[in-house]
Formats: C-alpha cells, structure tokens, sequence
C-alpha cells in the first residue's frame, strides 16, 4: 500500500509540475483576483477535471473513448476554437492597479476555460491514459485506488497552491506592471496549445 502511494505521489509530481497552459491559467487566475475565493472556480474545475481524466484512465475508460477517430476529431476542433477564444480574452484582460480596478474573468468563463485547458488538451489526456492509466495496471484491488486517489489528491493541493502563489503575487504587484506581462504569457501558452491541436488534427486527416 505504502509503495502505491509513494509511486502515485512521484508520478503526479512529475506530471503536474511542468508548465503547460493549465498551471499558467491558474497561476493567472490566483493573481488577477482580489480574494482567493474569486478564483475558486477555475481551481475547482480544473481538479475536478484531473480526478475525472484519472479516475478514467485507471478504470480504462479513457482508452475506449480515445479508440473512436471521430470523437478525437470533434474534441480536438472544438477545443481549437475555443483555445483561441479564451487565449484572446486573457490577453485583453486588465489586472487591478493603482487604481484597484480590473476585469476579472466571470466565475462561468473561469470553470469554461479551466475545463477546456484540462479536458481538450493532448499533452494532460496522454499523459493521464499513458501514463497514470498504464502505471495503474501493476496494482489491483486496494493498491489501485490508493494509487489513484494518491495522484488526485496531488493533483488538488497543486491547484490551491498555484492559486494561492497567484494571489501573493498579485498582491505584491501594486501597479499591475508584474500582472500584465503573466496575462500575456497566458494568453501565448493558450494560443500555443490551439496551434499544437492544429498540428494534430492536419496530421490526422
């Protein structure tokens, strides 16, 4: 039991630590709102989405959707479109300043662009099936599930702490000169994704 929660704790670390569109909308989230309540939404939605993408992959699931070529194509358009949409609202969004005024991201925008960032991203559903799936296979029983819940309960912790990391720094930026430059980054990992999901669905037709 030790040794399968030793192992999920490692593997999610790996995984989540890298820095992809996911973590950087967090982070942007956590910084860009006066209260850490506020980007409570994003943080939820994006957990809620890795415990659901590895409670797939360990129960297989996962892999028979990947199977179907048609449901890969429409996911992968989808979230091209709206990769590129929510890449556009983070670069035009303004973090508070002197002043104290910004436009936040709505609570509904944040859970939509958290979702898609999780759910419509090649690099987290590979990595979840590919990886955590397959890595899940040598336990049964008990050791599969601390083995998941292991990676889950990380892959939460990670979120708070991005957030919480965000807001220390939205807090210490008075001018928003710091903000601007993180929404920008944002916005270009976003747009990177929606160009790399491009790459992907032209090589698959």
């Amino acid at each position: 039991m030790i040794a399968s929660i030793l192992h999920g704790f490692l593997l999610a670390i790996g995984l989540i630590l890298p820095l992809g569109a996911q973590n950087v909308f967090i982070f942007s989230q956590g910084a860009a709102h006066a209260r850490f309540a506020r980007a409570l939404p994003a943080v939820l939605t994006a957990a809620l989405c890795d415990t659901l993408l590895i409670s797939a992959a360990v129960l297989g699931v996962s892999v028979l959707i990947l199977s179907a070529a048609w449901l890969q194509t429409g996911l992968f358009a989808v979230g091209i479109l709206f990769l590129l949409y929510m890449g556009w609202s983070v670069w035009r969004s303004k973090p508070a300043g002197r002043d104290g005024e910004a436009v936040e991201v709505s609570a509904r925008k944040q859970a939509a662009f958290a979702a898609s960032v999780s759910l419509l991203n090649p690099h987290a559903i590979l990595d979840t099936v590919g990886v955590i799936g397959t890595s899940s296979l040598s336990y049964a029983g008990a050791e599969k599930w601390a083995f998941a819940f292991t990676c889950i309960a990380v892959s939460w912790l990670w979120f708070i702490g991005l957030a919480l990391a965000g807001r220390l720094l939205g807090s210490l930026d008075k001018t928003g000169g710091l903000m601007k430059v993180v929404n920008k980054a944002s916005a270009l990992m976003i747009w990177g994704v929606a160009l790399y999901l491009m790459y992907r669905l032209a090589a698959a037709v």
